[in-house]
């Protein structure tokens, strides 16, 4: 494999972002070991999860934000969504939050879990937080319908601190990044079904993040449909 030098990381970002491709390749990396936070930035790797405006916003955006493909497997999603769905059974889906970010979902929060969903939420938590932070214990579990989607926005710093992890369930989506200040920079990243990802840093706080719908959701000219999709998230209590 090639791992990109830091001197030559931004010309050759940009002439793979900007380079369309029909090519979806996926990129798998070991998350067993909690010492592994970071894949290495290599060409396949970029090149499977992001696209840029430009090269500066994406090497930026690199560095805070991280994607695991396959983080869970097939049993461990039906694991998850089976204890999730009885409590969704009991709520409508909505058209409105209570912050106008989010169009065709349900929300549920929980601290109770299976030894089984425990240990995958472990994984999670492991991967994403240092021991000595403090974590919400509470799980947000984010169910949004197939032709829900999810506006720019950036997580309230009141509520929650500077590292967003989260479990994407039973669809693929594009997820899209845009600087608050100069909107004109932008990456939309590509979350597998079953990926997790990892967002801290510039990409938490510089950054709005929305979860496209699916008239716009393309990822290197390659349509991504949605259908329903869960997001389990684990955050960090603000500092």
């Amino acid at each position: 494999r090639l791992v990109l030098p830091a001197s030559k990381m931004r010309y050759n970002l940009l002439t793979t972002a900007l380079k369309p491709t029909r090519r979806l390749c996926s990129v798998q990396v070991d998350v067993r070991d909690a010492s592994k936070r970071r894949p290495e930035l290599t060409e396949e790797y970029v090149s499977a999860h992001f696209e840029s405006s430009d090269t500066d916003t994406l090497a930026e955006v690199t560095q805070s934000m991280t994607v695991f493909d396959d983080f869970v497997t097939p049993e461990e999603e039906s694991t998850l969504f089976a204890e999730i769905e009885p409590q969704y059974k009991r709520l409508r889906y909505e058209s409105s939050h209570w912050d106008d970010a989010i169009h065709g979902y349900r929300e549920i929060e929980r601290t109770a879990w299976s030894p089984p969903c425990e240990a995958i939420l472990g994984r999670v938590r492991k991967l994403a937080f240092t021991p000595e932070v403090n974590q919400i214990q509470h799980v947000h579990c984010l169910d949004l319908l197939e032709d829900g989607h999810i506006k720019p926005h950036v997580d309230s710093v009141r509520f929650c601190g500077d590292t967003i992890a989260g479990l994407s369930l039973l669809s693929s989506s594009i997820m899209k990044l845009v600087h608050e200040k100069k909107p004109e920079k932008w990456v939309k990243i590509f979350l597998r079904r079953r990926s997790l990802y990892i967002m801290r840093g510039a990409a938490r706080y510089d950054y709005t993040h929305e979860i496209l719908a699916n008239q716009h959701s393309i990822f290197r000219s390659t349509p991504v449909h949605k259908t329903r999709r869960i997001s389990v998230i684990c955050r960090n209590e603000p500092s």
